[in-house]
């Protein structure tokens, strides 16, 4: 009898980790499809040639087949799990998988297809993000599956053809080749110089090559089949154990019989029979044979990832894969019948080559090993290096990979296929990698797992464009894929499956905050679109309760320049609610040549993005500020998420401060907005117009300019807002204003309190001290919501309580105290006598006109107009205001402004003033504008709120 050789019990991976690499070839040419984002770019590429057969059908049926075929996929799993179990794992295990096909299916005949196969399909589909990490990952696997391969060739040449390293053992005539760590590691870099020199010369030369080793497999599985019924029955000796025995352990035959076919032979396989695998003595398991089962059942990325080869990708792939995955499951499932028609069950046991002892010829099953072998192993360096080359095509990594993007004037990446070889070679002086191809497999399976999430992705969407030719799949097919991925991987390991999870995830991050903003489209967006379409349509309007209410804030901004402090604060009361920055641009257009607010559209995102709030932005062209802040009101938000709260800035002649890019030349440049090709080349926060006073141009400011925004139009948009039950806050001296710098103490050592100053009531109202109207509660509402923010928390509320010295302290006070208790509201309650400021008011109203008209000298022409009105018409101007509001003098707002600044010790960091309505008579606009300016000046950043509706209640 033949000295049997080390090939007999050849494995790439023992047991478990058996051949786990089925690698998909992923020949990414760098050819691009026409109507695909980068087509023209290198107008020296060549079109595509390979078809169905050659393009697709012959890589995957090569990848999946490898060379587990002729060791383990029929009688290591028959052997171990008998025929009908075998069978239902074949059925579980193509049921996983051609779940994954479909989603190939589907996704490749959704439009053209560039260079990348599965990278391409991953990330066009999920974003950069998805598709880098798996995309390095993917990369990584064939690497190690390049080398993996490789270094089981020389395991099997050593054991054929190597002199044994056992110096007791005689060498046989054919054993000629030194052995050894060395010798070995030559004869691994010379087959990886042949894979490196076929993948160097372009992927037509690597289709020819596998196609001539498709055929000698072919040829082989033939002559197989032909051997069952050819070789007569004959006794098969069989290979050493793992574990020989000792002598007080169990005797392990020396033989076993092939029996032709006969049906005691097939009765005695048809039932599982578990026992130790002799090549490593573990136990086996349903769960090990499966794991090892199924790694010849994948490999089916193969032919998507030739898509940069293929001449019509969208048709080849999907016939092409299917045939593929046909083919293997009628040839798998032949192989598990005849073998167990035919061999004892020992045989499947103790000798996983029996398929070469049994053979007409023996030594074809051994260039089966080998051309299968070679074949896996090219198959992965091509694939590696033509994902290296999508990766740095779309620059995720910036200028590590620059160099790979270089391709010969045939579109073959040499530099992407020089790269990955040499990192193959490193990997070969690891010498052995049984301990990696686990993870290996699971990192194929990721790809798969996540090619299925893409196309559950993109159905889930909803999205109009995705409409693929090929219709047999569902979003329950992808999730179906996915979970038997999921579960396959930690089948075959679950700390290498959770380990790989976790450095996708690693990956992922690190992309997500590295990596440049692409132009794929984010598949996130259009689920986002989907969900939230879908729960405003059941944001019902007619349901809103008082308890739930929320500020959803409209906040008119001019110019963002000066108003950055005021955008950051209005940010901090939302409170989870809608923000909205408003902004009207004053044109007609009927008069220009397009729409001017497009171009400012990516300037405003940006300035967001700058300023880290959570806010949309709304642009409207009107006429007139008044009707574009109308339009805004209206049209702004959408269902149940709609404004009820309009923000202005207020109304004065201080000059705007940019504090948006300080002491940028650029921040200085005036441009047209009018104009949106101008100054397109600058940074987008750059293109904001300047501010007044920089330049002469003549804007309408932080709402106070007075040149295109009057004080009439200003006080209009306040009345505007509450006639359509808006409330509305006006905000002052918020230019200055640094969140950073006031929450931040001065010193380590020193407490830094930080005090919020709440008026609750109506200043220009002397007669009446309301602390519980709709507008002092709301005014409440806003200051409480201020400090439930994460940075306002350690502030402190202050709430003023006005008070005559004749009446009695501890009722007002006490009743006051009980409210705030009711509304959860924690403050500090300080008591401030005004009689004196009061006093003023009751002593001027008979000279109230003349008051007015002395103490302001420098009024606009405006004013002095409608102080003469005011004059002429003194019954009807008393007539036409419900109260007294503005019956007011300068003495007394001038007076109570000083008692607001005596009580701001320490000053607050911002107060909470009422903001009466203006009047019915829009003749005294101006008069109601100059007596907000005296009872705010020189406060600090000030808010002067109107609530119009009610929003708190003490109910559960």
């Amino acid at each position: 009898m033949t000295e049997r050789t080390p090939l007999l019990n050849y494995r790439l991976v023992a047991s478990v980790n058996e051949s786990e690499l089925r690698s998909a070839p992923a020949s990414l040419a760098p050819e691009e499809l026409p109507g695909s984002p980068r087509h023209g770019s290198s107008p020296q590429r060549q079109p595509k040639k390979l078809s169905v057969f050659f393009g697709v059908v012959v890589p995957t049926l090569l990848s999946m087949f490898s060379v587990v075929v002729f060791l383990r996929i029929a009688g290591f799993v028959v052997g171990q799990a008998g025929l009908y179990q075998a069978i239902l794992m074949f059925v579980v295990a193509y049921f996983i998988i051609s779940m994954t096909v479909l989603s190939v299916c589907a996704i490749s005949t959704n439009g053209a297809l560039d260079a990348g196969g599965a990278y391409y399909m991953i990330s066009r589909a999920l974003g950069p993000e998805f598709g880098g990490s798996i995309g390095i990952m993917f990369f990584f696997a064939n690497v190690c599956g390049s080398a993996l391969f490789v270094l089981g060739l020389v395991e099997a040449i050593m054991g054929t053809f190597g002199i044994p390293e056992d110096p007791t053992v005689a060498p046989s005539p054919h054993q000629v080749l030194p052995s050894g760590y060395w010798w070995s590691l030559l004869y691994g870099t010379g087959i990886l110089l042949l894979c490196l020199i076929v993948c160097l010369v372009g992927a037509h030369i690597y289709a020819k090559a596998t196609f001539v080793i498709f055929l000698v497999v072919i040829s082989v599985l033939i002559m197989i089949f032909i051997s069952f019924f050819v070789v007569k029955p004959k006794p098969v000796t069989l290979p050493s154990p793992f574990k020989p025995s000792n002598g007080t352990g169990p005797v392990y035959p020396t033989t076993a019989n092939f029996t032709g076919f006969k049906l005691e032979t097939l009765m005695g396989n048809l039932y599982a029979g578990y026992v130790e695998d002799y090549t490593t003595g573990k136990m086996m398991s349903f769960a090990t044979v499966f794991a090892v089962m199924f790694n010849g059942c994948t490999g089916i990325m193969t032919g998507s990832n030739m898509s940069g080869d293929l001449k019509n990708p969208s048709f080849s792939i999907p016939r092409g894969t299917i045939t593929a995955v046909i083919f293997t499951y009628i040839i798998y499932n032949l192989l598990c019948v005849m073998v167990a028609c035919s061999c004892d069950r020992v045989l499947l046991q103790r000798d996983y080559s029996f398929l070469r002892d049994i053979n007409i010829w023996e030594p074809l099953v051994i260039v089966g090993v080998y051309s299968s072998t070679i074949s896996a192993s090219m198959s992965n360096l091509i694939g590696a290096s033509r994902i290296l080359y999508a990766l740095a095509k779309d620059d995720l990594f910036g200028k590590v990979l620059c160099l790979a993007k270089k391709t010969s004037r045939s579109g073959n990446p040499w530099i992407a296929v020089l790269m990955s070889w040499f990192l193959v070679q490193l990997v070969l002086f690891a010498g052995k990698l049984n301990t990696i191809a686990s993870i290996v497999t699971i990192f194929f399976l990721l790809v798969y797992a996540a090619v299925d999430l893409a196309c559950l992705a993109l159905e889930w969407a909803s999205a109009p464009n995705f409409r693929p030719t090929f219709r047999y799949f569902t979003w329950h097919t992808c999730i179906l894929g996915i979970v038997g991925c999921a579960i396959m991987m930690f089948l075959i390991n679950a700390i290498y499956a959770s380990a790989s999870i976790a450095f996708m995830l690693l990956l992922l991050l690190l992309i997500h905050y590295l990596s440049p903003t692409s132009s794929w489209g984010y598949i996130s967006q259009p689920i986002l679109y989907h969900n939230v379409r879908k729960y405003l349509l059941m944001l019902d309007v007619r349901k809103d309760h008082i308890k739930f209410w929320r500020p959803q804030i409209l906040l008119m901004v001019s110019n963002p320049r000066s108003s950055v402090g005021l955008i950051t604060f209005i940010n901090d009361i939302k409170k989870s609610g809608l923000y909205v920055l408003g902004h009207v641009q004053l044109g007609d257009l009927s008069t220009l040549p397009s729409d001017p607010l497009q171009a400012q559209y990516e300037s405003w995102l940006s300035l967001v993005d700058h300023l880290n709030i959570k806010a949309f932005v709304n642009l409207t062209l009107a006429d007139s500020v008044r009707h574009g802040v109308q339009h805004l009101l209206f049209i702004s938000g959408l269902g149940g998420m709609r404004p009820n709260t309009l923000v202005l800035g207020f109304y004065d002649d201080c000059l705007p401060k940019d504090k948006l890019i300080e002491s940028s030349v650029s921040s200085t440049e005036s441009t047209d907005p009018f104009s949106p090709s101008q100054d397109l080349e600058q940074p987008p926060l750059h293109r904001f117009a300047s501010l007044r006073g920089s330049s002469d141009r003549q804007d309408y400011g932080e709402f106070g300019d007075g040149k295109v925004l009057g004080a009439q139009e200003y006080v209009s948009i306040i009345s505007d807002a509450m006639k359509m039950l808006k409330n509305v806050v006006l905000a002052r001296y918020f230019n200055d204003f640094d969140k950073a710098r006031i929450l931040t103490p001065p010193s380590i050592l020193s407490k830094g309190e930080v005090f919020v100053d709440v008026w609750p009531v109506n200043l220009l109202r002397p007669d009446s001290c309301s602390y519980v109207d709709t507008c002092s509660l709301f005014l409440l509402q806003l200051a409480c919501i201020l400090n439930m923010v994460k940075a306002w928390r350690k502030a402190t509320l202050r709430l003023f309580l006005c008070v005559e010295e004749g009446r009695s302290i501890r009722g007002p006070e006490a009743k006051l105290g009980q409210l705030l208790k009711d509304l959860r509201i924690k403050a500090q309650v300080e008591i401030v006598p005004w009689d004196h400021v009061v006093a003023l008011h009751w002593q001027r109203q008979s000279g109230f006109n003349k008051n007015l008209t002395s103490k302001s000298p420098d009024l606009t022409a405006e004013e002095m107009e409608a102080r003469a009105i005011e004059e002429e018409s003194e019954e009807d101007y008393a007539n036409s205001f419900p109260s007294n509001a503005t019956r007011v003098s300068d003495d007394y707002l001038t007076a109570v402004n000083k008692l607001i600044l005596d009580q701001a010790m320490p000053p607050p960091a911002v107060r909470f003033l009422y903001l009466p309505r203006p009047p019915a008579d829009t003749r005294r606009y101006a008069t109601y504008l100059h007596q907000l300016d005296l009872l705010t000046q020189d406060l600090g950043p000030t808010l002067l709120i109107h609530g119009v509706t009610p929003v708190i209640t003490t109910d559960l």
